[in-house]
């Protein structure tokens, strides 16, 4: 059976303009969840059903497949049920479907394989996602009434310890899997229905009950980061032109050539520095006076006609892992060292080719605070390394 993970996203929204696209700790929203569909390995095909051109082109930069839905689903009032029917009557090779909200952004591919085991071995017709929670639940009384309210999951002269209470199970939207023929006849659950039931720290839900920064925080420390594991980072490499500065070079009229960067990132690279992160610079063009200049007492290569080759042997110098590098840079020249390390990062203002081979875009330009917020994100990510060493 042909089981195709399928992803809505509008381009429409009432909250946040092309939310769907907006960067959550650096990365698309809809990038979170298509990552985790695409490792599982369990989804004969990966789609993005949208009316958008932008979300058409993140979705394929991370490997989906686009269904360019009609303007008669696009609607505010378009329901998903309408907008999968859409798809299935344009895809007939799909048998089963696993619907993936979009704003579920610390979905991990574990819960998917699990979920296509039970709707592809054991026969159910529909799998949906649950959260357990522990909340006591009254019935809801008028203003003005007579009436009071009555208890609903509880009795108040003996209430639970949360440790004595299992407490109960809520959809949480985070997927709805069904079959073609339960779809076909108006239904996403139904038949032999089974849940699955997701631990309470993946059950985020950017559409009800979250905010950006607390999201993107809970992503940090719960998100799922692809399939190689997170190692502490022990170098940086940082592209000079277009990431330390901004790119460009102004010339005096004796000829002198100047360039500015921004003093927070300089904050950056010795907060790395003092964290034990050896901070290294890279370029193309031979830029050693600005490098003197800055006082930043740091190992640089210039007049660097293959970088990828310089970042090799660094590497093999230092006796590090891949995983163990962080890589910042900008241009196409900068492609497969972005692809090789093991985490990388790019500033807004990138090249399209550098941002598609980034594991995180930045929200500042270069030499405007880039080096500082990537710095940052490093930080951020060696604290969920600490804690999965803890556990």
């Amino acid at each position: 059976a042909h089981l195709a993970a399928l992803v809505l996203a509008r381009g429409g929204s009432k909250g946040i303009p092309l939310k769907n696209i907006k960067l959550l700790a650096g990365v698309p929203l809809i990038g979170w969840v298509l990552r985790a569909a695409i490792d599982a390995g369990v989804f004969h095909s990966v789609w993005v059903s949208t009316d958008h051109d932008e979300i058409e082109k993140v979705a394929k930069q991370f490997g989906a497949q686009v269904h360019r839905r009609s303007p008669e689903v696009s609607q505010d009032s378009s329901t998903s049920l309408e907008a999968i029917r859409e798809f299935l009557n344009h895809h007939h090779e799909v048998d089963i479907v696993g619907n993936i909200q979009a704003t579920s952004p610390c979905l991990h591919p574990s819960d998917l394989i699990k979920v296509a085991d039970l709707i592809q071995k054991e026969g159910f017709d529909s799998v949906f996602s649950v959260v357990r929670r522990h909340q006591f639940r009254w019935s809801e009384v008028k203003k003005g009434g007579s009436k009071m309210t009555e208890p609903q999951n509880l009795n108040p002269a003996k209430r639970y310890r949360r440790q004595d209470w299992a407490g109960e199970l809520y959809e949480n939207g985070s997927f709805y899997f069904a079959k073609r023929h339960l779809i076909e006849k108006g239904y996403l659950q139904g038949g032999k229905m089974a849940y699955y039931e997701m631990r309470a720290e993946h059950s985020v839900d950017i559409d009800i009950d979250i905010d950006w920064p607390i999201a993107e925080q809970r992503v940090l420390s719960f998100g799922y980061f692809g399939k190689d594991p997170l190692k502490e980072v022990k170098l940086l490499v940082c592209s000079i032109d277009g990431c330390l500065t901004n790119g460009r070079i102004y010339v005096t009229e004796d000829q002198k050539e100047m360039v500015s960067y921004d003093y927070r990132d300089i904050v950056g690279i010795n907060l790395l520095k003092k964290g034990g992160i050896q901070v290294r610079f890279i370029s193309e063009r031979d830029c050693s006076k600005t490098l003197s200049a800055m006082q930043l007492g740091c190992i640089a290569k210039v007049s660097a006609t293959n970088k990828l080759q310089v970042l090799e042997d660094w590497q093999k110098d230092m006796g590090l892992s891949w995983n163990e590098i962080a890589y910042l840079g900008n241009e196409e020249s900068d492609v497969e060292c972005l692809r090789k390390a093991g985490m990388s990062g790019v500033p807004a203002d990138a090249c399209t080719v550098a941002q598609k081979s980034a594991g995180y875009i930045c929200k500042s330009s270069g030499g405007c605070g880039a080096v500082r917020e990537f710095a940052e994100h490093i930080f951020m990510l060696l604290k969920k390394v600490n804690s999965a060493r803890k556990q």
